[in-house]
């Protein structure tokens, strides 16, 4: 969602602020802002649109200046204008924000009453002007903000700059990422460290409720008013390789990325066909504990859950629930006794996703439960991570594309290790299918870069879709999550409404759907339920309906008049589910560049979900 950089320095920032915002155009967004203190005054642009159109308004502007603070803004309160772009001023103080402030309008009310005249639809107005009023008793910024804070209800991030302090920003995070970047005689922020890696690699990763003063030459955090400490911690810099390269989009690049992806993920807990004693190894007296599952997640993530369940009661009979975030912290959920909680999720900071955890962690600490957390995640210093007691890492890279692709295969090659991680310490799995297993592990890459040679017979297929308005996705066992995902991904990026069924379902009400105009993807790996998936293919062409069909080379199924085929090379019925992935994602891409839209950053969405 929003993205923030800022930034106190010594030289003129506004290259920097303008290239971090670009950076965080993964993210999603409609509109791009930026403020800069010069000579007592506030110098603003915003413009609707992408960050190139506010470059070209900086150029054009000349503006410079060595504090300043930048925004992409995804509207929730208020359309998409310029007037409701960020950053919002009061007199000469300037803010940004991520996040709600969930009692905007009981504080903009009292602040109209004292005279304040709003210009935006925003929730983020409110808090300039309080912090214009509350300088009216002080003279300290850092004060002002700190009177402030706790007026404000919500999740938020704020990056704050005022004339009168031309070498000081002030910063607020309340339930929205946002990092420190630490430089040599300059420092910024940004919610996101990717935004910052072309000019520093060290970072202080604030926490919640945590108020920042940074200066060119000072970092000091405070908590309830007191000065804590926050170390500073020093990124790999490699983790800024996001360029496209030879790739037309981002998700395509991603889409190909797979198999190497998979294989660092694996590689961390692999030692040729058997676990490594160290995998995990901090984690196994709580894995002997537990005695059942609780995944929480969304979207995606959520998908890749599903199918771990199938995974933990099929292969080493551990019961396993999973429900959707949003879902499970509103429903004041039964908190059982010795239970492993696993949050999923690509960033570390999904909002839903974090509140769930949280609620968690306080309910079982109040009646006393003794439960396990643990977080499966992209991004080593999220704040998932820093908040379950274990965490398991997709070694994924960068995901810059909005439909998520690695970082969901990936999350299956983490859960599948997890799997036989707790199957091992619980002896639940004997070892000549643990070895098994991991061995398919091991040639799940090649199998992923052989499926890829598919993509021309993809592309032909996407064709016959391009007028299509409606599609059906189905499968059985593992591959039903995988029609939901492929659902999910073709309305996410072609903007096609589509479903995902579990295929037995075909009788209890979307047949009734299928017809003449209506395209029906399956997934048919080699497994236990091919017959069966066979008769639901019967069913759909006898109501007149269009199947593409991805089988197992093996499979038996050929194509025919209105039956479209592509072949998969053969993995094992358990595997399927991450090698399936991949038809769904070209099928798509594919589409989505066919209609001609945003691949990328499709409409509407953003990669980071941080706010309800």
């Amino acid at each position: 969602m929003c993205g923030i950089v800022g930034g106190v320095a010594e030289r003129n920032i506004i290259n920097i602020l303008i290239e971090g915002l670009k950076r965080l155009e993964y993210r999603g967004y409609d509109s791009a802002g930026v403020a800069l203190i010069n000579q007592g005054q506030v110098l603003r642009e915003r413009r609707v649109g992408k960050v190139v159109n506010l470059e070209h308004a900086v150029n054009e502007a000349n503006i410079e200046g060595s504090l300043g603070i930048a925004h992409t803004r995804w509207a929730t309160h208020g359309k998409p204008t310029e007037n409701n772009a960020h950053p919002h001023i009061s007199g000469t103080v300037a803010v940004v924000h991520n996040g709600i402030i969930e009692n905007y309008q009981e504080l903009k009310d009292n602040l109209e009453s004292l005279g304040y005249v709003f210009t935006s639809q925003t929730d983020t107005e409110v808090v300039a002007h309080l912090i214009n009023d509350a300088l009216k008793s002080t003279s300290s910024l850092l004060t002002a903000v700190q009177q402030v804070v706790p007026q404000l209800k919500g999740a938020y991030a704020l990056g704050i700059v005022h004339t009168d302090h031309p070498d000081e920003l002030i910063t607020v995070r309340e339930g929205s990422p946002l990092v420190i970047g630490v430089g040599i005689g300059e420092n910024f922020i940004s919610s996101d460290q990717l935004a910052l890696l072309p000019i520093t690699n060290r970072f202080i990763y604030l926490e919640e409720g945590d108020i920042a003063r940074l200066t060119r030459s000072s970092i000091e955090v405070f908590v309830e008013g007191q000065l804590v400490q926050r170390p500073v911690k020093e990124l790999d810099a490699t983790v800024s390789t996001v360029s496209k390269g030879e790739y037309k989009h981002y998700m395509l690049k991603e889409i190909y990325e797979q198999p190497e992806a998979i294989q660092q993920t694996i590689s961390q807990a692999l030692n040729s066909n058997a676990l490594r004693a160290d995998f995990l190894a901090e984690a196994v007296a709580d894995f002997k504990s537990i005695q059942q599952i609780q995944i929480i997640a969304c979207g995606t993530s959520y998908h890749a859950g599903m199918i771990a369940k199938y995974w933990f009661e099929q292969l080493i009979d551990l019961p396993c629930q999973v429900e959707i975030a949003s879902e499970f912290r509103y429903r004041t959920p039964v908190i059982v006794n010795h239970t492993l909680y696993i949050c999923i999720s690509q960033s570390g900071e999904t909002a839903d996703t974090l509140a769930a955890l949280r609620d968690t962690q306080q309910r079982a600490l109040a009646k006393n439960l003794n439960i396990v957390t643990m977080t499966i995640c992209n991004v080593a210093t999220s704040s998932m991570v820093r908040e379950t007691k274990h965490s398991l890492l997709t070694l994924a890279g960068p995901e810059i594309g909005v439909a998520s692709t690695k970082a969901f295969t990936t999350q299956l090659a983490a859960l599948m290790l997890l799997v036989l991680k707790i199957g091992q310490v619980k002896q639940s799995i004997a070892v000549e299918k643990m070895t098994t297993i991991i061995t398919d592990l091991w040639h799940t890459p090649k199998v992923i870069l052989d499926t890829l040679q598919q993509n021309k017979d993809i592309l032909r297929l996407s064709e016959l879709f391009v007028e299509k308005q409606h599609c059906l996705f189905l499968g059985r066992g593992t591959e039903f999550p995988i029609a939901l995902e492929g659902a999910l991904k073709l309305k996410e990026i072609s903007y096609i409404h589509a479903e995902g069924y579990a295929a037995g379902e075909l009788k209890h009400g979307p047949l009734a759907l299928v017809d003449n105009d209506m395209p029906v993807v399956i997934l048919a790996p080699q497994d236990d339920m091919l017959d069966k998936l066979k008769s639901n293919m019967e069913e759909v062409q006898a109501r007149g309906g269009e199947l593409f069909v991805f089988a197992d080379e093996n499979s038996g199924i050929k194509g025919k008049d209105r039956q479209h085929v592509v072949h998969i090379p053969s993995i094992s019925p358990i595997l399927a589910p991450i090698v399936y992935s991949i038809p769904v994602q070209l099928l798509s891409y594919h589409v989505a560049v066919l209609r001609g839209t945003d691949v990328d950053q499709p409409r509407n969405l953003a990669k980071s979900v941080t706010v309800e």
